[in-house]
């Protein structure tokens, strides 16, 4: 009892196109049928079957039968289309309009790039005055000054005789602290990470990499996208020595290693369409190739594999991406 009524059920539910295209194909069979019913039989002096009579028959009775079924099904298919595309419009809308609600709501909220350094700054807000008391003929070079999420370093540097500046006859930043730079603070209690940093912002070259990577982490994280949350594929350090000794194309594509989507169509949108984010990343892609053909040369492998784990290297990965930088 069961089953029949389940049996009900289902033909009840049967789409309209389906029950009209079986009453086409029952009615053009039974008038196939009468037609040959009511047809006066043939005088023939001969038994012998025509098969192409016979084919030709069959032709006329199942063609007409053939083409609604097939006309019913595209009229489905097109159907079950415009819902697919209803269904799909809806939720892109959705997700554009959850995506515009949480970039307004996120507006309001401090960045945590921002809310690191600004930590940073209140807990070494002694220690600068402490540094710029000993070093009192050169304060300004050697205080470290971290506004919002800027970092700031005056550039004029005191010449010395015959116009040479301190930078010039400066000490080369070691490897390992231009990596835990590019890397920056993890909080308030790195402060290991924090004195590379500093130590940094006094070369020229490293404090323009510092600098150039600070803007570009900060205008990505307005778009929700934090380096922290990205886990790229590695890439060889041959492969980061070849591209640091000018080698391009697809040989180069492991070092676009991100692979969040959601990331990459975030920023391939902002490049499109925000002229300042465009020019902070192509000044902040070049900073990073020339630092990288200088640290080459002396650095190990364990060393550039340490360079391309950090927050300004996975930066790299995900504009080089987007800017086609590796193809």
């Amino acid at each position: 009892m069961s089953q029949g009524g389940n049996n009900l059920k289902s033909l009840g539910e049967r789409p309209a196109g389906d029950i009209i295209t079986l009453a086409l194909s029952l009615f053009w069979v039974a008038l196939v049928g009468l037609f040959f019913i009511l047809m006066p039989p043939e005088s023939t002096t001969s038994d012998r079957f025509d098969s192409l009579r016979f084919i030709l028959i069959m032709i006329a009775i199942f063609m007409p039968v053939a083409m609604i079924w097939v006309a019913a099904m595209a009229s489905r298919s097109a159907r079950v289309m415009r819902e697919e595309s209803t269904r799909l419009q809806a939720a892109i809308d959705g997700m554009r309009k959850t995506y515009l609600e949480t970039r307004g709501a996120g507006a309001g909220m401090q960045p945590t790039v921002e809310k690191k350094l600004n930590e940073i700054a209140q807990a070494t807000r002694k220690t600068e005055t402490t540094v710029a008391t000993f070093a009192s003929s050169r304060p300004t070079q050697q205080k470290l000054q971290i506004t919002g999420v800027k970092v700031a370093v005056a550039d004029d540097q005191p010449k010395l005789a015959l116009g040479t500046s301190a930078e010039d006859i400066a000490v080369p930043l070691p490897n390992g602290d231009l990596i835990r730079a590019l890397n920056f603070p993890d909080s308030d209690q790195d402060t290991r990470g924090f004195d590379a940093l500093r130590r940094a912002l006094k070369d020229r070259n490293a404090r323009q990499l510092v600098q150039a990577a600070q803007d570009i982490l900060t205008l990505l994280s307005q778009d929700g996208i934090y380096m922290d949350d990205l886990r790229p594929d590695r890439a060889r350090p041959e492969i980061w020595r070849r591209f640091a000794n000018g080698e391009r194309g697809r040989a180069m594509a492991a070092l676009g290693g991100v692979r969040d989507r959601s990331s990459l169509t975030l920023t391939s949108g902002r490049m499109r369409e925000d002229t300042i984010f465009r020019d902070a990343a192509h000044h902040f892609l070049r900073r990073f190739d020339k630092t990288l053909i200088g640290f080459e040369p002396e650095a190990t492998d364990e060393e550039i594999a340490a360079l391309s784990e950090t927050r300004t290297a996975r930066a790299f990965m995900l504009l080089g991406r987007v800017t086609g930088a590796f193809d």
